[in-house]
């Protein structure tokens, strides 16, 4: 550790959380000694953890309090963390049903958050002080693994408008005094990459954090044009929001010359598994209780297929408990090699964004496109669909309460990113099928960006 990273880690940082009123370095500390612990030490800490949010919930969030009363839930009687499959699941359309009703009454200074989910519906919900702090102290824990530190250089690739938006004096301010660099994923045209390369190579970071799609795009356009990334003294490139294909890591490792290091979770629920340097997809066992259910709600033991089921134990002022993400995966029962004893998920099927290409060749992430419906009030589910450089299709699956002359307004916007020649149909449909995996793809591109010349990948 520098001595300027040192400052910023021990001194610094921990100044700002204070100010923020977050609990980040003392949730850390305990984190770094619990990754450790016994198994059974471990669970008896998940149980009381438990046992403390749904006696929270009971009292204090309306919808639960409705809820326990109704089935006759007796929280005397939680023992154990597999006591919660008495509880029905939370899904995206319950949470819009009843967004004022989960918020606990002694709920202070929540922030709004949305996402567009796995499968492309809109949620608003929040996230309070202490959701907040355990998910930096999570992803604080796991960039610790591989060697870097709050302080150290980062490079952070990314598309979501609430960071993008936010980058006001003194958020710039402090992102200098972190030395993190955020960089917009939303348009990847060979300006916009050459750019960022220029700006990678001048920073020298210890760290990237992002996309898999965004880097392996800045790797390829790298590689095409005969420009070394391999030298700048990077650590691990964290990647995350996407699913992880085998050759964007293989083509990110090489180009950038550092391993890469998968991360899963989503602003939902939480920051789920991180990948430690033995190859382990480590949960966030402190924090989360992981379920993997089949199709019928049935929870399945370690080794088969399901979708992920998660309570997130830190959400007493917005409570996720038993949150359906619509993620697919595997736990797996054997222990990772590192010698950590936070459980593994064995395989994930995470969320995957197509890149689109505009009529001009510029190549821009798919979220260029789901921010201009995804948040639309009365909007259910949507899809969009690249047939060509000519043509793409939007389907919308709507509620009574979608104003309909929102859709010229859709139009009009992806003719702004796309081409003012390009044909964007909008349709109203009554559902938008799953793909044979089960899974939504809310982004479907079917041009081949490899032969455009703009440094993507196909």
């Amino acid at each position: 550790m520098t001595p300027y990273t040192a400052l910023i880690s021990n001194l610094i940082f921990p100044l700002q959380e204070r100010m923020k009123r977050h609990d980040t370095v003392r949730v850390h500390k305990e984190m770094e000694k619990s990754q450790y612990w016994p198994p059974e030490k471990l669970d008896a800490l998940r149980v009381e953890r438990l046992k403390a949010l749904l006696t929270h919930a009971g009292e204090h969030v309306p919808y639960y309090r409705e809820l326990f009363a109704r089935l006759g839930f007796d929280l005397r009687s939680i023992t154990s963390t597999t006591d919660l499959q008495r509880l029905p699941f939370l899904d995206k359309a319950t949470i819009r049903a009843h967004t004022e009703a989960l918020k606990s009454d002694q709920a202070q200074d929540l922030a709004r958050f949305n996402t567009g989910g796995s499968s492309g519906e809109p949620l608003i919900f929040f996230i309070g002080n202490e959701r907040v702090s355990h998910d930096v102290a999570a992803k604080w824990r796991a960039t610790r693994w591989w060697g870097v530190d709050i302080g150290d250089p980062e490079i952070v690739l990314w598309g979501s408008p609430i960071e993008l938006t936010s980058q006001d004096r003194v958020r710039q301010f402090r992102d200098a005094l972190m030395r993190t660099k955020l960089l917009p994923a939303f348009e990847m045209s060979p300006e916009k990459v050459a750019g960022f390369i220029t700006e990678i190579q001048a920073m020298r970071p210890k760290m990237l954090f992002g996309y898999p799609s965004a880097f392996a795009h800045i790797a390829t356009h790298a590689q095409d044009h005969g420009i070394r990334l391999d030298n700048l003294g990077i650590k691990v490139a964290f990647v995350t929001s996407e699913r992880l294909y085998d050759h964007q890591r293989q083509l990110i490792q090489s180009v950038f010359g550092c391993p890469v290091a998968n991360g899963y979770g989503g602003r939902d629920a939480g920051f789920i598994a991180h990948q430690c340097p033995a190859g382990g997809m480590h949960l966030t066992h402190e924090d989360l209780i992981v379920e993997i259910i089949d199709p019928e709600g049935n929870v399945l033991p370690a080794g088969e297929s399901g979708e992920i089921v998660v309570t997130h134990l830190a959400t007493k002022d917005f409570p996720f408990i038993r949150y359906r993400t619509g993620d697919i995966g595997v736990l797996d029962d054997k222990p990772c090699s590192c010698g950590r004893t936070l459980p593994l998920l064995k395989s994930i099927e995470g969320r995957s964004t197509d890149f689109l290409v505009a009529k001009n060749g510029t190549v821009m992430h798919g979220l260029s496109l789901i921010y201009l419906v995804r948040d639309l009030p009365g909007v259910r589910q949507f899809k969009i669909e690249q047939e060509s450089l000519d043509l793409t299709r939007i389907q919308l699956v709507t509620d009574a309460t979608f104003d309909p002359t929102q859709m010229p307004n859709i139009e009009r916007g992806s003719k702004a990113r796309l081409g003012e020649s390009v044909t964007i149909e909008v349709s109203l449909v009554d559902e938008i099928p799953p793909e044979k995996s089960g899974k939504y793809r809310y982004v479907v591109s079917r041009v081949e960006t490899g032969n455009l010349n703009t440094g993507a990948t196909a």
